[in-house]
Parts: C-alpha cells; structure tokens; sequence
C-alpha cells in the first residue's frame, strides 16, 4: 500500500476547512489549545513535534502522521532524528507502531523532496 502523504494532508485540511465552518467555536478552541501547546518552552517546537510524532504513530493517524512529519522537515528535523522517535514509537506501540512508523519515514521522504532535502526548509 502506497501512501502520498502531501495528498492525505491536502484532503484532509479541505476536510478541515468545511468542520471550521460548521463548528467554528470548537475548531477555534482547539486551534488556541494547539498554539499553547506547542509554543516554545522549556522544549522547543522541534522536540515538541518529535513527541507528537511518536503519539500519531501510536494513534494510527495518517493525517497527523504527515502533518507533523511536514513540520519536522520544515523544523530542520534530520531523517536521524525522525529515525530515533520512530523507533520509540515502535519500542512502545509493538507490531502496529511499527507497520506506521515505516509510513512515517515513507512521509519524510516525501516531505524532504518537496522542501529541499533533508531536514531544511526549501530556500
């Protein structure tokens, strides 16, 4: 099974874009918890993004998956880094994470083709 992950996050931001306007009190809420959240701290995005990278592994989400793999790359994320958290994943979630962790790292792949390589924001 061959998945194109700039795809499923392009259908799934249209999807998106239709429950912002039915429910837009919710999907605004929950975009002001994501903004907290994920916001520099004590960890910085890029660690923060590492974390929510292996928990969409664990959740099996397709669209998550390629949204946070996109902002890894964009973050500077080498394909190392990405390689560690998947294995994590793995370690933590059993056969499961580990059949969505190789999707993952199809996703980067994917994600450094369109942004310019490894890890590096496209100039």
């Amino acid at each position: 099974m061959s998945k194109y992950y700039p795809d499923i996050t392009r259908s799934q931001s249209a999807s998106l874009a239709k429950l912002r306007a039915s429910l837009p009190d919710v999907t605004r809420g929950f975009s002001t918890l994501a903004q907290a959240a994920t916001r520099d701290g004590v960890l910085d995005k890029k660690m923060k993004e590492l974390v929510v990278l292996g928990m969409s592994i664990a959740a099996r989400c397709d669209p998550c998956i390629g949204y946070h793999v996109e902002a890894l790359v964009k973050l500077g994320a080498t394909r190392a880094e990405v390689e560690e958290v998947l294995g994590l994943a793995v370690y933590m979630g059993g056969g499961p994470s580990m059949m969505y962790a190789a999707l993952a790292l199809d996703a980067y792949d994917q994600y450094a083709a369109i942004h310019g390589g490894q890890g590096q924001l496209a100039a």
